[in-house]
């Protein structure tokens, strides 16, 4: 019969608890390279392939706060001045700043003097604080510049009738309906129907 061997049982040891790993302050050994050490992190700025006037202007129609002061960068960079401007005008106007919107404009037009955009957009705030005549020659100066720039008749044959020019408003509302798709010249048969009548009425 075989003979059983009595074991001495040792009692366990006490489990210690888990120890997270730490960042190791000496990766590299002497005269070894390092191919994990970590630097600090750097930004780098990379080309844009966007000039800063486009970047301003991708903001600006994206409806982005930003906008204002990329024009402003755009302006100290020389990049599209005097569209700058004019852009920067729009937000002001929109703001309720009228006064910087007016400096804006003007700016604009100081740099580029035949500038549709800032003529327009100049008659649109003289329209806007009731000054019909200056409204009247921007409008005319932007039809001059660009004749098939259809926003301009219809704005302008509103200022014509406010000024009650009745026969030139007509005019301009047949010119913006030569120029616009027919369900869009639509919306100017209402004013020019009123002006009709408002003119055999004289």
């Amino acid at each position: 019969m075989a003979k059983v061997i009595q074991l001495e049982v040792t009692p366990t040891p006490p489990k210690l608890g888990y120890k997270r790993a730490r960042k190791k302050k000496e990766l590299e050994k002497k005269g070894q390279l390092n191919l994990f050490r970590q630097s600090e992190p750097q930004i780098h700025h990379l080309p844009s392939r966007f000039t800063p006037f486009e970047e301003a202007l991708t903001l600006d129609e994206q409806g982005n706060p930003g906008a204002q002061e990329a024009y402003l960068k755009a302006i100290l960079e020389n990049d599209s001045v005097a569209d700058a401007y004019c852009n920067l005008g729009i937000l002001e106007s929109k703001n309720g700043n009228a006064s910087r919107a007016f400096d804006c404009f003007t700016k604009c037009l100081k740099l580029e003097p035949r500038h549709l955009e800032a003529h327009y957009n100049l008659a649109n705030l003289y329209f806007e604080v009731n000054d019909y005549k200056l409204a009247k020659l921007h409008y005319e100066i932007a039809a001059e510049i660009e004749p098939e720039f259809p926003n301009i008749y219809f704005n302008l044959a509103l200022v014509y009738a406010l000024n009650e020019e009745y026969k030139d408003a007509i005019n301009a509302l047949f010119k913006y309906k030569e120029l616009v798709p027919e369900d869009e010249g639509k919306k100017a048969d209402n004013l020019l129907n009123g002006l009709q009548r408002t003119l055999k009425n004289e």
